[in-house]
């Protein structure tokens, strides 16, 4: 073993800790993009026009980050990860500066793709970057920072996109990623040094068109059906037509590529497999709560929509609490399996929980419920990208990486489409049956903040109210019944050692290959 790879054994924490920082700038940015957009959004439409085309601000976004994922995961794995990733931010940055600067709705939504290509590199790149860097049995120690990440996107969001829109205008919303961006960009930069990788193979673009064309045609399903179109609209059955037949070839041509973008062995690891379904199950589950929790509180509840992110503190808390417990018990003991059990257990309760509010359920309540549910999801959110990783081989750890990642997005598209369509379907059935057809179309089944709902008559406020109670009760339940399969699914999963537990840092096989040598500045 040459000195170098001696040495990356050691890292200093301390070193580990600055590259860590700036894979969670660059997290953030990913993750704080959409957040921030979605406050601003009002006051867009109100400058560029184009209110029709409104969905397609956010849907360009999604789709281009969902389609570009697995193509850099696979980029990573050829031709080095550190190039790959900051190729990423770079085109991030570009299409941050270009929707700040757009003229008009055609613009914005074809920068916010290119915004969106980049964005699909950069969750990519920071799990395969930290599989590289830090072996699974001590991964568990930063699990804590990942989540922590993700409840400062979720709660300052729309708390930062407000102050900006109001202050310095909405353009801002955009241009503050720049800054976050260089930062990201000159830390890596400076700070990581991974090994770099020679290939002779080419990059399978046949494989990556078909996947393409099927990420594609699911979103716009989950994006469009029940909304843009009905369910069983030619449109909605030709895209699920253009999808199957999408995917079916797409099987077909990852056998015959010498480098498939996403090689079908690594479906053979159980635990791969298992953990896909579950991060699936976490998307659909996570999403739709954070869709229909401050919808709930403020149309219900009459809390204020300025501070939407605040009211999933008690989740978002709860779930980065659990999740660093449970990466510090993982990193102590090896083993992990009991933890995708509870927490799909968890998961089960929270959602069936959540299910049973009422117009007369509490704040405090409520918050009781969203904390068993972040609970469930400390437990997995982190656990399945770290099982999945394990169960492959080094040379596969960035289309590990991006499927693990892909199928969660995947997840939350499901989720946001299925339990929104019973959503609004309840809320029309309720409102009907307390106001009949001709006063319940005139009310309007929209989603109505505190402030206009105080406007309305009593008894329209209240038929809305007890409306979107129904509503949540029937998605919340949806969802319960959905994570079942989840925790059924936890309790088939493999514990397979972890890479790096032991002295030897040895591990089970193929599954366990020493990681690539990883040098650090110090």
């Amino acid at each position: 073993m040459t000195k170098e790879a001696d040495a990356s054994e050691e890292v200093k924490p301390r070193s580990v800790r600055v590259v860590l920082m700036a894979l969670m700038i660059a997290m953030l940015l990913a993750m704080l993009d959409n957040m921030i957009i979605g406050t601003a959004m009002p006051t867009i439409v109100g400058e560029l026009g184009g209110l029709e085309h409104l969905s397609w601000v956010v849907t360009a976004y999604t789709l281009a980050t969902a389609a570009s994922t697995p193509i850099w995961g696979k980029i990573g794995d050829m031709y080095g990860r550190k190039g790959s990733f900051l190729t990423s931010i770079v085109i991030f940055l570009i299409g941050s500066a270009l929707s700040g600067m757009a003229q008009d709705m055609g613009q914005l939504i074809g920068f916010r793709a290119i915004q969106g290509l980049g964005a699909g590199g950069l969750m990519v790149g920071v799990m395969a970057i930290i599989g590289d860097l830090i072996p699974p049995r001590e991964r568990g120690k930063y699990q804590g920072m990942m989540a922590g990440v993700m409840a400062l996107a979720m709660i300052g969001g729309p708390l930062v996109g407000g102050t900006i829109t109001d202050h310095m205008g909405w353009r801002w919303s955009f241009y503050i990623n720049l800054p976050l961006g260089v930062v990201a960009l000159a830390m890596v930069t400076a700070v990581l040094h991974l090994p770099k990788k020679k290939t002779q193979g080419k990059i399978d673009y046949l494989g990556a068109a078909l996947l393409t064309v099927a990420i594609t045609s699911t979103v716009l399903v989950t994006t469009w059906g029940g909304t843009e179109y009905a369910w069983g609209s030619t449109e909605i059955i030709g895209l699920i037509a253009v999808g199957i037949v999408s995917i079916a070839g797409f099987i077909y041509a990852e056998t015959k590529a010498a480098e498939p973008v996403m090689p079908l062995h690594i479906f053979r690891s159980r635990n791969f497999t298992l953990m896909s379904v579950i991060g699936f199950l976490v998307g659909f589950a996570m999403f739709g709560g954070v869709l229909y929790l401050p919808l709930f509180q403020q149309s219900v509840q009459g809390a204020s929509a300025t501070n939407s992110g605040l009211l999933l503190l008690p989740m978002l808390l709860s779930m980065m609490v659990i999740s660093l417990v449970a990466g510090r018990i993982t990193t102590n003991s090896g083993k992990y399996k009991m933890f995708p059990i509870i927490g799909g257990g968890l998961m089960v309760v929270g959602l069936f929980l959540l299910a049973t509010m009422d117009t007369d359920t509490s704040r405090l309540m409520s918050g009781v419920y969203m904390a068993v549910l972040g609970a469930g999801l400390g437990f997995l959110m982190q656990i399945t990208m770290l099982v999945a990783q394990n169960s492959v081989e080094m040379k596969d750890m960035g289309v590990a990486s991006s499927s693990a990642t892909l199928f969660r997005t995947l997840g939350g598209s499901f989720g946001v489409a299925l339990m929104g369509s019973l959503f609004t379907s309840q809320v029309t059935s309720t409102m009907t049956d307390r106001l009949g057809p001709a006063a319940a179309a005139k009310a309007g089944s929209a989603q109505l903040d505190a402030a206009s709902l105080a406007k309305l008559p009593e008894v329209v406020r209240e038929a809305y109210q007890h409306a979107v109670a129904a509503g949540t009760h029937s998605a919340f339940l949806l969802g319960a019944g959905i994570a079942v399969l989840g925790f059924v699914a936890a309790w088939f999963v493999k514990e397979v050692p972890l890479r790096g537990a032991g002295p030897s840092g040895g591990g089970a096989g193929k599954e366990a290959s020493a990681p690539e040598p990883v040098v650090v500045a110090h």
